[in-house]
């Protein structure tokens, strides 16, 4: 935990993961401390021994709240939402719970794993772009298609949920990658409605701490 008790995030700056998850701390209102982490200083200090006692996958985000260590961006987020139910960010309505879960799982499942940096490593410099875009755009075609059936507002009907947090860092993403986003208006409007909420400005990547000054 950091000085003062608050909970304590371990974050890299660009990382979707820990994006989604500084978007929900801030939509719950929740302070927090940041230890940035980062994915390509010497290598990864992912990689460290200190950091693997932390998260033994050696990926971000970690948050360390109420005494314990919790890792996996989804399983954090439902842990704030279970433990910190205020400002909900999942619908009561059963059905609409399981939308949430859809979509979140399609990103974080389907999505964001093949175009994150260990795998484009591995892919190699020459196609990583090709790769992440087909990704990419498999999946935004499946969240957009699921989207039809439930999008209000937001991504599940007209309240802010845990499937807003996981779409806005996954379209950065796609921006990144130079994915063409016309065939996907119904995303496009989610992220016009979210992209100046003071929630999602404050977790975004060129308002981090360890974001580089080129990137801000």
């Amino acid at each position: 935990m950091s000085i003062g008790g608050k909970p304590l995030l371990y974050s890299y700056w660009r990382s979707s993961c820990s994006w989604r998850v500084r978007i929900a701390l801030n939509l719950k209102e929740i302070p927090y401390d940041i230890k940035p982490i980062s994915l390509i200083k010497g290598g990864g200090e992912q990689h460290c021994n200190d950091y693997r006692e932390v998260n033994p996958m050696e990926q971000v985000p970690s948050l360390q709240i109420d005494g314990h260590t919790i890792v996996e961006s989804l399983n954090i987020m439902h842990y704030l939402e279970e433990t910190r139910p205020q400002r909900s960010l999942m619908p009561s309505d059963v059905y609409k719970r399981a939308k949430v879960r859809e979509i979140c799982e399609v990103i974080q499942s389907g999505i964001q794993p093949l175009q994150n940096l260990v795998v484009l490593i591995y892919v190699g410099e020459e196609k990583k772009k090709e790769w992440a875009q087909h990704w990419i755009n498999r999946g935004l075609r499946a969240v957009e298609k699921l989207l039809t059936t439930c999008a209000g507002k937001y991504c599940v009907g007209d309240d802010i949920t845990l499937a807003d947090c996981c779409l806005i860092p996954q379209v950065f993403n796609a921006r990144r990658f130079h994915v063409d986003l016309r065939p996907f208006p119904i995303i496009l409007r989610i992220d016009r409605e979210l992209e100046n909420h003071p929630a999602f400005r404050a977790a975004h990547p060129s308002c981090q701490p360890d974001c580089p000054p080129e990137a801000k």
